[in-house]
């Protein structure tokens, strides 16, 4: 199964956002990557590599590699509404992507690890494929056979988050997902039209 498994403090201090979740060593180097470190000069940025920078932030952060991120956005704009906003959604509907909002995973790999592990039910039935896309009133649930796992219970109480779009009990380890999100309602970060002005070109 193709993932990113390279440096991720690296490409954290590209984007200057712990985009993989708290990170010490980004908080002691908040400046970019490179031989020379912060006192390196750095030339503007042209408009296209403002826009790959921005893809590939959305890329990593939701952990898609590029002809997967290609196809979500051939999806997104074969769709009626705002083409950017609907491919967060695809992305935030993602398997993988709401076992981690729900708190049942701290990262977004450690929630792809769980799904593909057969962990996590959707509807009763066991599903391994991260990427599968939820639907609203798609019930997620942990397996039975796999609540009492420490990595589990530790991330259920840490978690304080909490999403309009998502409904979830930390005592029976079941959610439900309610509805698909806003852009308001999306946290992350991201310029998504600067990634559809990139595509379209």
């Amino acid at each position: 199964m193709a993932r990113y498994t390279g440096p991720k403090t690296k490409i954290a201090r590209r984007f200057g956002e712990a985009i993989f979740g708290a990170d010490k060593s980004l908080e002691k180097k908040s400046y970019p990557p490179g031989q020379h470190g912060n006192s390196r000069r750095r030339s503007k940025q042209s408009e296209y590599a403002v826009q790959l920078l921005e893809k590939q932030k959305a890329k990593y952060t939701y952990g898609i590699l590029e002809k997967q991120f290609r196809n979500l956005y051939k999806k997104a704009s074969s769709k009626t509404g705002v083409t950017g906003e609907i491919l967060l959604q695809l992305c935030e509907r993602r398997l993988d992507n709401t076992v981690y909002r729900m708190g049942i995973s701290p990262t977004r790999s450690g929630a792809r690890q769980l799904v593909s592990h057969r962990h996590i039910t959707v509807n009763g039935g066991i599903v391994n494929i991260p990427s599968y896309s939820l639907r609203p009133g798609d019930v997620i649930e942990v397996r039975e056979k796999s609540k009492a796992l420490e990595a589990i219970t530790d991330s259920v109480k840490a978690n304080a988050g909490s999403y309009e779009w998502l409904e979830f009990s930390s005592d029976s380890l079941k959610g439900t997902f309610v509805a698909i999100p806003e852009r308001t309602q999306i946290p992350e970060a991201i310029k998504e039209q600067l990634i559809v002005e990139l595509y379209s070109k």
